[in-house]
Order: structure tokens, then C-alpha cells, then sequence
């Protein structure tokens, strides 16, 4: 039998692993991202054998001179180190991952009204401009990036105020006597009728 059965603790995983293979590729066998821990300035993946550290390699170079005497008594080993090389049940406990707080956007906002606040003055009109310049800059944006509808309705609204100042400006060219006459004219001809109600034929375009 040339096959181990190893739990990872933790992760409340397991599974049937060949001899030969190191934990650190178990791990990854079975889906598990191992968490690393930093010792000397580099970052390690540390593990503890709570049952079957006889199925596994000695300690190697690295392993004496990153782990303290007491912490390989204690069953850790690094798992990119550790082969397993017998058959039987291993059980392991990875290292707890570290999360990384984030800030909360209330925490974010008052660093940087204190931030602000030390500023200089000569400092603290600069940042205003460039957040200014910044918003200009979004605003243009938004409006480039508008839907078409809202852009149609802007070049209408444009359209209408430059036909109204073209008439206007036509109206200021004419004789004044035309001017009550023009407004007085109905917008849509009437065709001309007889007295007997009965329509006259049109009248020739001059």
C-alpha cells in the first residue's frame, strides 16, 4: 500500500494522498491554500503533525534553522519540507491565515480631515483646486457619456434657440410696415371660398 490518508485539521478536509508527495501538494490536492508565516524577513508554510509525523521525512537544513528546537518537538514542519514517504493516517493543522483589516470608509474619511487639517494653508488650496479639477473632469465625463435621449434633447433645445434668433434676425431686416402684418397673418392659409360656400379655385402663386 503505497498511499497515506491525511486530514487537514483546520480545513476539516481529507483525502487519499500517494507516498512521495510533499504536504504542501496535498494541500493544494485537496483545494487548500495553505497560510505562510514569517520568519527571518521570508514567508514560510508551517503546519503541525498532530498524528503521523513518523510517515514523514526527516527535518531538513532549512527546517533546523527557521524552526526552534521546541517548535519541531512540538510536531511543526514546514510543508514545502515535509514528504510524505510511509503509508497510514496523517493528520495535519495549517497555520490560521491572517486577514487583513480594511479600513472602514468612516475611518478613511476622518484620516483625512486630520490630514487636512495639518496641512499648511498654501497646501490645503492646492488639494481644494485639484479635488475642483477632479470633479469638472467627472462632470465632463458624465455629460460625454450621457445616453443619446439626453443629448438629442440638448441639440433640440439648442436647434429651436438658434431658429428663434434667425427669425429674429430676419424680422429686424424688414420694413416696419411688415412687421404688424406678419404677426397679424394666420400661420395656415385658408383656401378662399365663394359666396355660395363653395371653394374658389387656388389662386396663382406669384
Amino acid at each position: 500500500m503505497n498511499e497515506v490518508e491525511i486530514k487537514f485539521e483546520r480545513e476539516d478536509r481529507d483525502g487519499i494522498i500517494p507516498v512521495g508527495t510533499y504536504i504542501s501538494e496535498a494541500a493544494r490536492r485537496l483545494g487548500i491554500e495553505l497560510g505562510s508565516e514569517e520568519i527571518g524577513g521570508e514567508d514560510f508554510l508551517v503546519v503541525k503533525i498532530i498524528k503521523g509525523d513518523k510517515l514523514l521525512s526527516a527535518a531538513t537544513k532549512t527546517e533546523t534553522e527557521k524552526l526552534s528546537d521546541e517548535r519541531r518537538k512540538n510536531g511543526e514542519r514546514l510543508a514545502n519540507h515535509a514528504k510524505i514517504e510511509k503509508s497510514g493516517e496523517l493528520i495535519v493543522m495549517s497555520t490560521e491565515k491572517k486577514v487583513e483589516e480594511k479600513p472602514s470608509e468612516e475611518k478613511i474619511r476622518e484620516d483625512y480631515q486630520k490630514e487636512f487639517q495639518e496641512l499648511p494653508l498654501e497646501k490645503k488650496i492646492a488639494s481644494l483646486v485639484e479635488l475642483e479639477s477632479i470633479a469638472l473632469s467627472e462632470t465632463f465625463s458624465f455629460i460625454i457619456n450621457s445616453p443619446y435621449l439626453v443629448a438629442g434633447k440638448v441639440m433640440d433645445v439648442l436647434a429651436e434657440f438658434g431658429w428663434a434668433m434667425e427669425a429674429d434676425a430676419k424680422k429686424q431686416t424688414r420694413p416696419a410696415e411688415h412687421h404688424s402684418n406678419e404677426d397679424t397673418q394666420p400661420s395656415v392659409t385658408e383656401e378662399p371660398k365663394t359666396t355660395d360656400g363653395k371653394e374658389s379655385p387656388p389662386m396663382p402663386s406669384v
